[in-house]
């Protein structure tokens, strides 16, 4: 039995991804901040709920302490929240270091210990090549002219976590993942993007590589990007 946990899965990508490993047979926490909306896109699942707010170690705590406790260890950890800021100050800066890249550093380090009790622990980032310097500085990419301070650069020191823990875990695949512009409620302002389902798949598939799988990488459906 594969036990997986995917942060803020209420809704979008997370959301599709949560089906798409219940399809094949994982029990599947769904983390959200929310507990009503959390429950029922859980019950609406067939998967588990937990608590979690990535910004609040507390909650962090809490959430893996509730999985350790049913079931004793963690195989697949998929870190999908997230938030997309316009604005470009302080606080919001924080806000979007917080969810983006130092939320995923609260959940590994709590997961750590469950994740080395697996055969096969899988740790998957949903970043983005909005985050990759290769993207934006490349006149013939769409991410040269996305103006995204914020969220590009909170994106980026997620890819650098994911290669770093990587490198400092080596029994543990870390990869990080470009799902395609997906039509979410992050990016309804924008009016673009293709079905979460179809995004998913990527995400999905770095989800479940087998033993002998990459790690320290930062795909998207077409293979490894230059970050």
């Amino acid at each position: 039995m594969t036990i997986s946990l995917i942060t803020g899965a209420n809704k979008g990508i997370g959301f599709e991804t949560a089906r798409q490993l219940v399809d094949l047979g994982h029990v599947v926490y769904i983390g959200a901040r929310d507990t009503e909306r959390g429950q029922e896109a859980a019950e609406v699942l067939g998967a588990r709920f937990v608590q979690l707010d990535v910004t609040d170690d507390s909650s962090v705590r809490d959430a893996l302490a509730t999985i350790e406790a049913r079931e004793g260890q963690l195989d697949v950890l998929i870190h999908n929240a997230g938030v997309l800021p316009t604005d470009l100050d302080g606080p919001t800066a924080l806000h979007a270091f917080d969810t983006n890249a130092v939320g995923m550093v609260r959940v590994t380090e709590a997961a750590l210990p469950l994740l080395r009790k697996s055969d096969n622990p899988n740790v998957v980032t949903v970043s983005s090549s909005a985050g990759s310097f290769w993207a934006v500085t490349n006149p013939e990419r769409p991410e040269f002219n996305l103006p995204l301070a914020l969220y590009s650069a909170s994106k980026a020191a997620a890819t650098m976590l994911t290669v770093q823990y990587a490198k400092s875990q080596p029994g543990i695949k870390f990869n990080a993942v470009e799902p395609g512009t997906t039509a979410t409620d992050m990016t309804a302002a924008f009016g673009v993007g293709r079905p979460a389902d179809k995004s998913a798949r990527i995400v999905v598939r770095l989800a479940t590589l087998g033993a002998d799988g990459p790690t320290g990488t930062l795909q998207d459906e077409n293979g490894n990007i230059p970050w």
